[in-house]
């Protein structure tokens, strides 16, 4: 180090007693303090806006829970007595859901609608075209008769709740057109019709048991197909009876089934109709037409009750409602004939 002369000025140079009392050994070099010369600045003092100067923010309050509104209660609109039925839409499934007669009794209401005066006025157009084919001719009787079969298998599945059911009613009406082959061929003898019934009902078994539906449908479908069947073939009993009788009969299932259907009581309205019967019978063929009028108009007013078990519908009014009396009438009529004659 070159030697500088007595009282010059050394900025190296620190006073022995200063470098103790700051915790430096003497002939220890110091160095200046790189931050020395910050603590003669000036320091803010005040609040930073990180801290206090910046308001705490309130949280926002939460939105209130507003419940869903109840739905407004479903008030049916008031049935007037006066007002005539309303009818649904036709089912396209079969059996798989509540019938409207299921519904009615559930509901307390009566599932019985009778079909009315229009269904009545069908039957006896029906009715009197069978007595007058059966005043021309066996084959001018068998028009009539082969729409009426036709309607009953028709009417009596549809009345059951099934449709469509094209194969059992297919199967019903080629069993009514066999048992009328078969009454034709055997000069019109009874056990045509017995023996067609029989190979009937073991076909419909037969078919049944190849379905792959469940066992309870295909028992239903079952019991509907045979019981369409037989009705059918037993309203062929018009071709096996005589020709008066079948007249006879006709004629008086006509006049009952109008006279059913006239705005009366139940009770009064079904005495009605069996005066009318045994009257049209006795205007027919005198005393031996009352008994056999009014034994087809019990017969028929039994159709026409089952034909009003469907709530509601106006395909089977227009099919079972018309079919249903004249082809239940079918066998008393026979059956009366050959016992009164």
């Amino acid at each position: 180090m070159t030697n500088q002369p007595y009282g010059a000025y050394d900025p190296s140079y620190q006073d022995p007693q200063q470098a103790a009392a700051q915790g430096a050994w003497p002939g220890q070099q110091a160095y200046g303090d790189p931050y020395a010369d910050q603590q003669y600045t000036q320091q803010w003092q005040g609040q930073t806006w990180e801290t206090q100067m910046q308001p705490p923010v309130a949280a926002a309050p939460a939105a209130p829970v507003v419940p869903d509104p109840e739905p407004a209660p479903v008030v049916p609109a008031p049935v007037s007595p006066e007002a005539g039925p309303e009818y649904g839409p036709a089912t396209l499934a079969g059996n798989s859901r509540v019938t409207d007669a299921q519904r009615a009794r559930a509901e307390g209401r009566s599932p019985i609608i009778e079909p009315g005066m229009q269904p009545a006025a069908l039957t006896a157009l029906l009715g009197l075209l069978l007595a007058g084919g059966a005043a021309l001719g066996t084959y001018a009787l068998l028009v009539p008769l082969v729409a009426l079969q036709g309607l009953t298998a028709a009417g009596w599945f549809r009345l059951n709740g099934m449709w469509p059911a094209r194969q059992g009613i297919a199967l019903g009406f080629l069993g009514a057109l066999a048992a009328d082959a078969a009454l034709l061929v055997s000069d019109r003898s009874p056990a045509a019709i017995l023996g067609t019934l029989g190979v009937w009902v073991l076909l419909s078994l037969v078919l049944q048991l190849r379905s792959h539906a469940d066992p309870d449908e295909r028992m239903y479908g079952l019991m509907a197909t045979v019981v369409a069947a037989a009705l059918a073939i037993a309203a062929g009993g018009y071709l096996a009876a005589d020709a008066s009788a079948v007249t006879v009969g006709a004629v008086a299932v006509a006049a009952g089934v109008v006279a059913r259907a006239l705005p009366l009581p139940t009770p009064v309205s079904v005495v009605v109709a069996l005066l009318a019967a045994a009257g049209a019978g006795f205007a027919v063929d005198g005393s031996a037409g009352v008994v056999l009028g009014a034994g087809a108009a019990v017969c028929a007013l039994i159709g026409h009750r089952a034909a009003s078990y469907d709530y509601p519908s106006r395909f089977v009014h227009f099919t079972a409602g018309v079919a249903l009396p004249l082809a239940a009438a079918a066998p008393a009529v026979h059956a009366l004939a050959r016992v009164l004659t």
